[in-house]
């Protein structure tokens, strides 16, 4: 399998859409209230869903109804043909928008539900997520600390200094996230590590942010070392995860250790493990040990080492 095909099978990613859309905006088919607008809206990590059908709520213009149109701050995300997408970041509008939008259905998170969604309604709920998120932290300009505004038919935050008129667009943090491994006399081994914040069990592939002036490769490095003390070597690219619940790129990897003793750095690790591979059923079945789930590229990481081409079952 090649790397696009990997990384398309991953939540939140492979979206087919036409992100750029040519039309001209004063054409009566772009508009925010054309017959061909549907817009996700978002609070934090939560979408607008219908509470009786159980599934996302994309609003078309007819259904906002009585609600405040004009200051809705929709962020064009992109076209599939018959369809223009908007994102509706609830956070940044006026709190009369906010009610009016909320009673038209039910927010729920996400993360809840993005493994049984349609591959292509997560990836666009996601992005949807991510833009939105960016739009909350975006409310004044870097430059000269001026309030921003959406510029139409963007994702886009333009400064309303007339003196600045800075554009300002979305960043993606890029993080790596490997599965380290090793084998010795008595099998196969991956380390992995858990977080206090996490849910009780639950160990994970090593993640970090890519620093600075560095590949991110060598964040693999570095933050392994940080974290458990474990050298490594052989890094290999697997596939790569959009993240929307921090903005992130996640840049999986496998990688092989070069040592096995643990030194945790307790102020980012509650505990790190070396699990083999042969004891990991009974490890589940008892409930001590629980794997990432299956909507994070941390658990693909994890399927492809434990048993490639076939996921292990929790």
């Amino acid at each position: 399998m090649d790397n696009y095909s990997r990384s398309a099978l991953n939540t939140f990613a492979g979206l087919v859409l036409n992100r750029k859309p040519m039309t001209c905006p004063d054409a009566p088919d772009w508009g925010l209230t054309s017959g061909r607008a549907l817009y996700v809206v978002v609070r934090g990590d939560e979408i607008l869903f219908d509470a009786a059908r159980r599934e996302p709520l994309l609003l078309a213009a007819q259904m906002l109804g009585e609600c405040d149109q004009e200051h809705l701050q929709a962020m064009l995300l992109g076209e599939d043909g018959s369809s223009r997408y908007f994102a509706i970041n609830i956070e940044r509008l006026p709190a009369s928008t906010t009610r009016c939008l909320g009673s038209l259905g039910v927010f729920v998170p996400l993360r809840q539900h993005a493994a049984a969604l349609p591959n292509q309604m997560a990836a666009l709920l996601g992005y949807a997520r991510a833009v939105a998120g960016w739009h909350s932290l975006a409310r004044f300009c870097s430059l000269c600390g001026h309030p921003t505004a959406i510029r139409p038919g963007s994702l886009a935050q333009t400064c309303t200094n007339p003196a600045c008129g800075a554009q300002h667009f979305p960043r993606v943090n890029p993080a790596m996230i490997v599965l380290v491994h090793h084998a010795d006399s008595h099998g196969d081994k991956c380390l992995l590590g858990r977080q206090s914040t996490w849910k009780p069990r639950v160990y994970s592939a090593l993640s970090g942010y890519v620093e600075p002036g560095e590949s991110a490769e060598d964040a693999v490095l570095r933050e392994v070392m940080e974290e458990t003390g474990i050298k490594v070597c052989d890094v290999r690219y697997f596939s790569s995860q959009p993240w929307p619940f921090s903005g992130s790129l996640m840049l999986g990897f496998h990688a092989r250790a070069t040592t096995t003793d643990i030194h945790i750095d307790a102020t980012e690790l509650e505990d790190a493990r070396w699990f083999a591979r042969h004891e990991i059923p009974a490890l589940l079945s008892s409930g001590e040990f629980a794997l990432p789930s299956s909507e994070t590229i941390a658990r693909q990481l994890f399927d492809a080492w434990y048993s490639p081409g076939e996921s292990v079952r929790d």
